[in-house]
């Protein structure tokens, strides 16, 4: 058992039977008064997001967490198969699991994996993709409406809003987080 005073970002913990992420810490030392740290915690099943204070010094339980890299390879009905890079074995991971970065998921592209215990928890993706542009219409210059953006699908299958200028068929770098456009790229 460690103590609060431990808590980083990205440490998991394990509170009441589950494991939390922690997104967020601050160490707070008021004038009067002892010392506590206040987290924002994400739970890792279901994904809610709470706020959490701990007194300075109260022990807490972290859960180890191996972080390793994958490469993805298909998916197989509702969930996706990955090869770890260091041995080359292949695991399933639910979709539940995989959530919104099946938005961005192309074969052969390298994620990391956390696991607890052999179950995988979550992906972590790299901040961006390069992905192209399998379906916009194109974009009428006079059009304003949508303060110069226009829907386009990127060759996953997810939707996105790009440029006006954008066309089909152009590589674009898309936040893996936000969804967001972050610009054209050039071969």
């Amino acid at each position: 058992m460690a103590t609060s005073n431990d808590i980083k970002n990205g440490a998991v913990l394990k509170l009441e039977g589950q494991l939390w992420n922690t997104i967020d810490f601050q160490h707070v030392k008021p004038g009067k008064g002892g010392a506590f740290i206040r987290t924002k915690l994400k739970n890792i099943t279901s994904g809610k997001v709470v706020d959490k204070t701990f007194n300075a010094g109260a022990k807490v339980e972290f859960a180890t967490v191996d972080r390793s890299d994958y490469q993805y390879l298909y998916q197989n009905g509702e969930d996706y198969v990955f090869m770890d890079l260091r041995d080359y074995d292949q695991i399933t991971v639910p979709a539940a699991v995989v959530g919104e970065a099946a938005n961005f998921l192309l074969e052969s592209q390298e994620v990391t994996i956390a696991m607890n215990e052999g179950t995988p928890l979550y992906l972590e993706m790299p901040p961006s993709v390069v992905l192209e542009i399998t379906q916009t219409d194109p974009g009428l210059q006079g059009d304003r409406s949508k303060a110069g953006t226009k829907p386009a699908t990127l060759e996953t299958g997810h939707e996105i809003q790009v440029p006006l200028f954008v066309e089909q068929g152009t590589k674009v770098k898309v936040n893996t987080s936000t969804s967001e456009y972050l610009g054209r790229v050039t071969d």
